[in-house]
């Protein structure tokens, strides 16, 4: 089951100076960055109560984020819905016609498994749903 919006990813060309925004112009608290090897991305995450923003970067310039930032010059890129069982949100959701990205569940930042939805499926917004491993 859905239980929360984990997160808003905004896709960013120049990560440190972003953080610099964040952390500066509107005062939020930066915590860590984590590079994701696997989705080509560099993070920056800033948590706000019961969410955080998420600044995604290309990692070595490559990646679907590399190539949204050519199309597009950064934005928001997508939403995340926190998961208590993704396995069966996945099942329901497809049960509905929605379309995912990849056939399953993979590793990604913070140790959980995320899996996104197609934007065709949810009125041209990327959702990814992620649950934690030790759930």
């Amino acid at each position: 089951m859905i239980t929360g919006l984990d997160h808003i990813a905004i896709a960013v060309p120049d990560l440190d100076k972003a953080i610099e925004r964040f952390m500066n112009d509107f005062g939020l608290t930066f915590d860590h960055k984590e590079d994701v090897v696997s989705a080509k991305t560099s993070t920056a995450f800033f948590p706000l109560d019961n969410t955080s923003i998420e600044l995604v970067h290309p990692l070595n310039g490559e990646g679907p984020i590399q190539k949204y930032i050519e199309k597009k010059g950064g934005g928001m890129h997508h939403l995340c819905f926190s998961s208590d069982n993704i396995e069966e949100d996945i099942a329901r959701l497809k049960s509905k016609g929605y379309e995912f990205l990849s056939e399953a569940p993979y590793l990604g930042a913070h140790n959980c498994m995320v899996i996104f939805i197609h934007p065709k499926s949810c009125d041209g917004v990327l959702i990814e749903l992620n649950q934690p491993m030790d759930h």
